[in-house]
Parts: C-alpha cells; structure tokens; sequence
C-alpha cells in the first residue's frame, strides 16, 4: 500500500471543491486500505472511546453509532492517517502547502436504522476554524445515492452562520459527560428548510462503492443520511484534515467533539495553527 492515490486527481475535480464546496472522487483508496479501516471499526464497536455513543435507537432496536478521536488506540486507524492516500488527496484539493491531522469519526447504522443526519455545517463546532479545512467521507459498504450524506453545493461560500442542532440531544441511552453545549447564540438565522424542496437548493449525493469517498469544506451544508431498507446497513469512517490557514478557535458555544481540554493541556492557544502530536503534520508539498 502506497500513500498516493491510485490515480491522479484531476484539474476539475479541485474547481468543483471549491466551486461547490464539494467532490465525488471515484475509487481514490484501494481494497486494502478499506479492508484496514474495517478492522479498525470493527476494533473501535468493541472498544469504544469515552466519546462514543448512540445517536438513535428504535423499539426494534435499531441504532447508529458514534465514535469519535479512537484514533489513538487503533493501529489501523494510525496506518490510515499516516500512510494512506488521504493528506495528500486534502493537500492536493486545498492546494495547501502542509496538512495536519484533525481528528476521526464514525457511523453505523444497523439495518433498516430510520435516523436521517440533520442539516449543519462542521465548523460551528469544531475548536478551529478557516477555509481550508476538509473532510474525506468514507463509506465502507456500497451505499446508494438515497442514503449518502447528501449537500447543498457552494453554501460554503455564504457569509452567513447559522443555528446549529444540537447534537449532544442524540442521547437516547442517557449517556453523561455529553457535550450538551448551548447552541442558540452559534448564528443567527435558521437553516433553510432544505428538505421542503431539495432541488430548489440543489441538493447532491452520489450512489457509492468501498473506496470511494467524498471531500467537502466544513462549511457546506450537509445531511440527509440514512432511513435505510431492512437489509441495508451503512458503516462510514470519517477524517478531518487542516490546510494552511486553519486556526484554533475556542467558541463560547458550540464545539462538540470539543476539544478545548486537550488542546490547552498539550500547550496549545488560541490562534495557533493546530499542532503536537495530537494534530501531527503529515503532508507537505
């Protein structure tokens, strides 16, 4: 396994990031690099983090699962961080001159789960911010159009910030020491009701393949995953990458994962570029 992609991003697929805030990039990780990050998940559901915990859950017993910063305590996911393609596919989308590591995540849904990912941006909660910020959404199953994190394409480019939902109320296992931050002082406007007529906002999703994955600026507006048939259940692992101009920012709201706690005892400010070994560096052109 190499950690440059296994064929060359094209000029188009960079204007369309940043035209639209988002990219469909086919077949950009082999087979062996999906077959790490399954064992990895399949590590991380019998040893979840402190972080982790269930979004949803039905009476049938249907669920999604959240995990989030296992990273540390996964081999497989270390080996994906640091030699698989993924900084310098962030690099190369963000034509930046270095990336650091920010953090991981994951979702599964069991079949049939019902739960649909509300609208938000990324960067309202997340402890830094800046344009050049991405994440590689990953399916790990094949997954249809209908059930992929779907986007509105170029909202990224809005000055506007909006209320964010409150993801800590995902919670129905009673969990403590969940974030439960107040998120109704993140914006100031509401965000469009998108799924009143989603082409009028010109939603996007694609039908994808293990290997696949998707680039989107922590800006956009996305959501709209899930509601999935009885037979069809979806496993995604997430990373965030930071380019150049990414800065810590502590938010007096918001931040959920927040990493406020950790960055301050690894010596970080507020202002600095994120950094140590917690968002190690690990391209550079």
């Amino acid at each position: 396994m190499q950690n440059k992609p296994p064929r060359a991003i094209k000029t188009d697929e960079i204007e369309t990031f940043h035209l639209d805030g988002v990219v469909l990039l086919k077949q950009m990780f082999t087979a062996d690099w999906v077959d790490v990050l399954t064992k990895g998940l399949a590590k991380n559901s019998e040893l979840p983090t402190t972080r982790a915990r269930v979004w949803y859950r039905d009476e049938a017993g249907r669920s999604m699962f959240w995990d989030s910063q296992a990273w540390q305590s996964i081999d497989e996911y270390q080996k994906f961080i640091y030699q698989s393609p993924a900084a310098s596919i962030a690099g190369q989308l963000l034509k930046a001159r270095r990336i650091n590591f920010f953090f991981d995540a994951v979702f599964v849904r069991s079949p049939g789960t019902q739960f649909t990912t509300p609208w938000h941006q990324d960067e309202p909660y997340w402890s830094v911010e800046g344009y050049d910020t991405l994440t590689l959404w990953m399916p790990l199953v094949p997954v249809a159009k209908a059930n992929a994190l779907a986007f509105v394409p170029g909202s990224h480019r809005s000055d506007s910030v909006f209320y964010q939902y409150n993801f800590g109320s995902l919670n129905p296992d009673g969990k403590t020491d969940v974030d439960q931050s107040d998120f109704t002082n993140v914006g100031k406007l509401d965000i469009p009701d998108i799924d009143a007529d989603p082409d009028a906002f010109g939603v996007t999703s694609w039908d994808m393949q293990p290997g696949d994955c998707v680039a989107f600026n922590s800006r956009i507006i996305h959501g709209g995953s899930g509601k999935l048939d009885e037979d069809t259940g979806l496993s995604v692992f997430t990373s965030k990458w930071l380019g150049d101009d990414a800065r810590i920012k502590f938010r007096e709201c918001g931040m959920d994962p927040d990493h406020t706690d950790c960055m301050l005892a690894a010596g970080l400010k507020e202002g600095e570029r994120p950094s140590t070994d917690l968002y190690p560096q690990i391209w550079q052109r």
